[in-house]
């Protein structure tokens, strides 16, 4: 029986950074410079959280394209040939059909992410997969970024669930961690047989695509 509700991350968990890297080369920049704006970003945004503030994604993530991007580039519209490139990202390949396989198994799907609602809907919209999910939420209604408790807690409220009830499956150990100290259980996608960090807490499974959480017990 696969897991009851199973709330996904999103940015990097079901969308696929790797063509944004194409988009700094555009502007002159190194395409490694995408990793480390997307790290950038995460980096500013928790340091807001765990001081208690809160800044949407989208303001967060154009300043730090502004300041990796000064070396290469004056223009100053430059972060926003980014931040297009952001919105207009595929899912992974496992993504789709993974879902698909969970709601035939029964399984309440959600995403919780610290980027917009829209970016969310839009990704899932195009791919054809977003009446497979019920909620489609964001830290923007917590008001604090993950992984702050509060922003699994609003998750929880919402799909009516208590903490302990919920899957939460992501790719950032980081966020993993957020969700087991607020006493959700969570799940490790894998792609590409990393290691994973011994400074958080370890998931309670490892699957190395969507379509395995299935397999998980309820």
């Amino acid at each position: 029986m696969a897991p009851e509700t199973v709330v996904f991350d999103v940015n990097e968990t079901l969308s696929d950074l790797r063509p944004l890297a194409e988009r700094f080369s555009e502007l002159g920049a190194p395409e490694h410079l995408s990793t480390l704006w997307f790290a950038s970003t995460l980096r500013e945004g928790i340091a807001l959280a765990a001081a208690g503030d809160y800044r949407p994604f989208a303001e967060v993530a154009r300043e730090t394209a502004l300041d990796l991007l000064a070396p290469y580039t004056s223009d100053e519209d430059a972060p926003d040939h980014v931040i297009r490139g952001f919105l207009g990202l595929p899912l992974h390949p496992d993504v789709a059909e993974g879902v698909h396989r969970l709601r035939a198994a029964g399984s309440r799907l959600v995403t919780l992410s610290n980027g917009s609602t829209s970016v969310a809907e839009r990704l899932l919209g195009e791919a054809g997969i977003r009446d497979e999910f019920e909620y489609v939420l964001s830290v923007d209604d917590a008001g604090i970024w993950k992984p702050a408790p509060g922003a699994y807690e609003f998750a929880a409220r919402v799909c009516r669930r208590e903490p302990g009830e919920l899957l939460m499956v992501a790719v950032h150990p980081w966020d993993l961690h957020g969700a087991a100290r607020a006493g959700m259980r969570t799940a490790w996608i894998d792609r590409d047989g990393r290691r994973y960090p011994e400074h958080v807490q370890a998931p309670d499974h490892r699957v190395p695509t969507v379509g395995a959480l299935a397999e998980l017990p309820g």
